[in-house]
């Protein structure tokens, strides 16, 4: 019986092995084959991408890339390996890997592409506008770098927009500073950051409020001519801007102040020298 018993348990055994052999066999089958022309392997690579298979995609884009690089697809698979990576939200590595494609295929279809996506990357790593904004500036020189090179590409629209998102955040984290002043009543300070806002960014919507509010620290500080310059350029520039009424109203106390230390001065000449 125990003989009997060892039979049926080895015969067993060799059913489980067998029907596992099977199923693994059948799964290997649907693999990727080990040789592959890179034609091929980038197909399969891109149908990877499609569903969302980044890791795996990314994978097969990098063996194209580096065992393919004469052929006539390497630069597909070179974007595509840049692509995997951004999906993956892994900016520094898609960045570096555009970079890649433009230095080594710039002729590639793809090359206006890649320049924005340069950008694009350094745009997703942009901090709030209170922090180090190293990347925004990045971001910056990469979308004027593509409006630059590639003035008449269907993209031209949305570089512009994501450039004109950058110089709103750098214009704000100056204003910011020179508010931070001014509430301090910092007024010097004050001026030299509104001044920085109108230097840089003077078009972006903190310009006028720039504008106007350095003629604010110019009146605190007394220096009576250049707020009237600044205020008088506010008026012009911005006749329906919304502090028109107060800048008109200091044009007004300057005139008065300017017209008595006239009179006094005139006063003080007139009077009689004493011997």
């Amino acid at each position: 019986m125990q003989f009997s018993k060892r039979i049926k348990l080895i015969v067993l055994t060799i059913l489980v092995f067998t029907v596992l052999s099977l199923f693994l066999g059948a799964c290997s089958s649907t693999k990727l084959k080990p040789v592959l022309t890179p034609e091929a392997r980038l197909k399969h690579a891109i149908e990877l991408f499609n569903k969302g298979h980044y890791l795996d995609a990314k994978t097969d884009f990098t063996i194209i890339v580096l065992n393919y690089p004469g052929s006539s697809v390497v630069d597909t698979a070179q974007f595509y390996l840049a692509e995997s990576h951004f999906k993956l939200k892994e900016y520094i590595l898609g960045a570096s890997e555009y970079e890649k494609l433009l230095r080594n295929y710039p002729e590639s279809q793809y090359a206006d592409d890649a320049r924005y996506k340069i950008g694009l990357c350094y745009f997703e790593l942009s901090p709030n506008y209170g922090l180090d904004q190293k990347y925004t500036l990045k971001a910056i020189d990469e979308f004027r770098q593509f409006l630059e090179e590639y003035p008449n590409s269907s993209l031209k629209e949305t570089v512009q927009k994501k450039l004109t998102e950058c110089l709103n955040k750098l214009a704000k984290k100056d204003y910011k500073d020179a508010e931070l002043y001014r509430k301090m009543n910092e007024w010097r300070a004050a001026e030299i950051y509104y001044n920085t806002v109108l230097n840089k960014f003077a078009d972006t919507p903190f310009g006028e409020k720039a504008l106007y509010w350095k003629g604010e620290a110019q009146y605190h500080q007394e220096k009576w001519d250049e707020a009237k310059s600044t205020f008088s350029e506010y008026i012009q520039k911005y006749p329906k801007g919304k502090y028109v009424k107060k800048a008109d109203k200091r044009l007004k106390k300057i005139e008065n102040i300017l017209k008595a230390q006239s009179h006094n001065q005139t006063a003080r000449k007139s009077q009689p020298k004493s011997n």
